[in-house]
This record gives structure tokens, sequence and C-alpha cells, in this order.
């Protein structure tokens, strides 16, 4: 009787080899794993993007206090004025006063380094690293007024003949140039405003401010009036050469009476520097420095105070008296005013006019 005998493996090695069985993953949890390697893979991507924008954030703010070091560590500019220009090098003045001829940065623009220039100068060689802007004094430049005032000529009642007055001095030379050239008239310089407290003197001026497209500057005349000698003829200087660099401008004076009152021969030190503000204002009203689109114009209650050199021809040409209202023009003002309360049918603005006789429009 045959037996089977079993036949031994070919390879010696593999018999030493223990035979397991092979895992068999499902399909299903193949692709539970891919999901979960996918979302892994998209939350590392968030997070380098993240780091890298952080990273980013971190070199700008490196670079924004390296630069702060740096202008730590840089010794200040010199403030100085051009005198003149003598080749390549120019004439400077320090703020001490001291005058030097120093050397100028060739990457300058040549047409900025003219004679009165403010520059920056090199604390070591004085020379000329930067042309830098006109300074104002704060009082001036915060003159500008950059948001127009909302009063209108319509909310005005009883000043029509004024009205029509400063538009045609005022405003018809800024809308109509070429008609002045055309028949050689000299468009007015200024307008001074005269009449008692409370006639719209002021909300005059408003309207203009509100109804031209220009630069409108303005300032209270007792602004002006420094103790300091030679402070407010600065400042008078530095508000002409403004509207000068803003033209078309105009130039509002409230009050123009606390520096334009008379002259006289007894004065105090103060009084002096009052005068030096009227004589510096007078120069720039009519001086050699044109005002050809600059208009001024000016307020006062107190116009027998002002002195005569202001109210001459050239520089106050139109004189505008408002004064207080008639009844005609209180009724006026009383319909303006009312023109969006509910009243009474019972209301009569005629009965108001006449009983407020003497009453000003505020």
């Amino acid at each position: 009787m045959a037996t089977e005998v079993d036949t031994p493996p070919s390879d010696p090695e593999e018999a030493d080899i223990p035979s397991f069985p092979t895992p068999r993953k499902s399909i299903d949890n193949l692709q539970a794993e891919l999901k979960a390697l996918s979302d892994t893979a998209q939350q590392l991507l968030t997070e380098k993007l993240f780091l890298e924008n952080e990273c980013a954030q971190l070199k700008k703010r490196t670079n924004r206090l390296d630069e702060e070091l740096r202008n730590l560590r840089t010794p200040p500019f010199v403030i100085g004025y051009i005198q003149d220009r003598v080749g390549d090098n120019a004439v400077v003045r320090n703020s001490n006063g001291t005058v030097f001829l120093v050397s100028v940065n060739r990457r300058l623009n040549e047409d900025l380094l003219l004679p009165g220039a403010r520059v920056a100068l090199n604390q070591d060689t004085l020379s000329i690293i930067e042309v830098l802007d006109d300074s104002w004094d704060p009082l001036v430049s915060g003159a500008e007024i950059i948001e127009k005032p909302q009063t209108t000529f319509s909310d005005m009642g009883g000043v029509d003949e004024q009205i029509k007055q400063i538009r045609q001095a005022i405003e018809l030379p800024f809308e109509r140039p070429e008609a002045f050239r055309k028949f050689g008239i000299e468009p007015p310089k200024g307008v001074l405003i005269t009449g008692p407290p409370g006639t719209g003197k002021t909300m005059l001026a408003k309207a203009v401010a509100n109804s031209t497209e220009v630069t409108f500057l303005g300032l209270v005349g007792s602004e002006l009036a420094q103790k300091y000698i030679g402070e407010g003829g600065r400042m008078v200087r530095e508000l002409f050469d403004l509207a000068r660099k803003r033209a078309p401008a105009i130039i509002f004076i409230d009050e123009i009476d606390a520096i334009g009152s008379k002259r006289l021969d007894m004065a105090t030190s103060g009084d002096r520097e009052v005068q030096r503000t009227l004589m510096q204002l007078l120069a720039e009203l009519d001086g050699f420095e044109t005002l050809d689109d600059v208009k001024v114009i000016a307020a006062t209650n107190r116009p027998e105070l002002l002195d005569a050199a202001l109210l001459r021809p050239g520089r106050f040409d139109r004189i505008i008296d408002i004064n207080l209202p008639n009844p005609d023009a209180r009724e006026c003002i009383f319909e303006v005013h009312c023109k969006h309360m509910p009243l009474s049918g019972s209301v009569s603005f005629r009965k108001l006019a006449i009983s407020t006789e003497g009453y000003s429009g505020a």
C-alpha cells in the first residue's frame, strides 16, 4: 500500500519562514484614510499660509524698526534759508543768523533752489541735503477753511442790494476776468463791510465762501495783534503768501479795527506793534506784489476808528454798509427764518416787522 510523502521545499530557506495570513483592507477604510490625509494636508497648507503671512508682517515691522533706528542714529539737520546762488554753491543763513557758503546736492532740483527757499543742512558739512516746503504759522495755516460754510445768500433777508454789490466786487472778477481785461478795468482788490453788530456782516462773508469755488482764508483781527515785535507783521505776510500760493483765494479779516485803528503820535509799545502790523497789511494790499487772484474782505462795526490809509482807493475799493433793517427788511428776515416752521394763519410778518423797530437780524 503506497503512502503519501510530503515533498520538501525546493528552497531550503523557505522552510525557515513562517507563513502569516495577509491582511486585506476594505475600500471604505482606504477612502477614510485618504480623506483624513487630505484634511491633514489642507490644515498644514492653511497653517503654512498663515505662518508665511505672519512672517511677512514681521519682516515689515523689522524693516520699519530698522528705519526708525537709523533715523534715531542720524544727527539732526540744520534749518536754513538760501540767500544767493554762487555757481554750484549757495549762500545760506541758518537759524542762528550765521551766513555760510555751502555746497549743493546735485540730485536736487535746481528750479527749487531759489533765494528764500527753506532747506535742510547737514550738521557736519552744512551742505544742502533737501529743499523743504514753506512753513506757515499755525494760526495762518489753520485759517484755511476746508469745509464750506452752510450759509447761502438765500438764508439772508433784507440785504439784497449788499449781496449784489459784494458779488459784483468779489465773485465777478473770478468768474469773468476777461471782461475786466477787455474794457481795461482794474477789478476791486478789497471790500470793507461795515454796520452795527448783528446786521449780517460775517454771515455775508460766509455766503461768499459758500458760493465761490476758491480758497477761503478767515481770521479775526485780534489774532494778528501779537505782543512780540514783528510777529503780527510776519503773520500778515505769511497770510498773503499762503493766499497767493492757494490762488484764486479770498482773505476774510473779521473785526479789522483790532489792527486797523488810527495811528496816533502818542502810543505805547503795544500800540506801536499794532501799527507795524497795520503797515504790513497796507503794504500787502497795495505793495509791489500784485493781488491779481486774491481778494480781501474785511468787516467792522466801528468804521470811524479805522486809519484813513486803509480806506483809500486801491486798498478797499468798495465799502458796503449794512444798516439796521427797515420794516420791509425785517419782514423779509422773518420770512427767511420761519419758512420751515409750522405757523398759525393769524401770524402776520408785517405786524411783527413793525413791532420790532430798532432790532437787528441777530
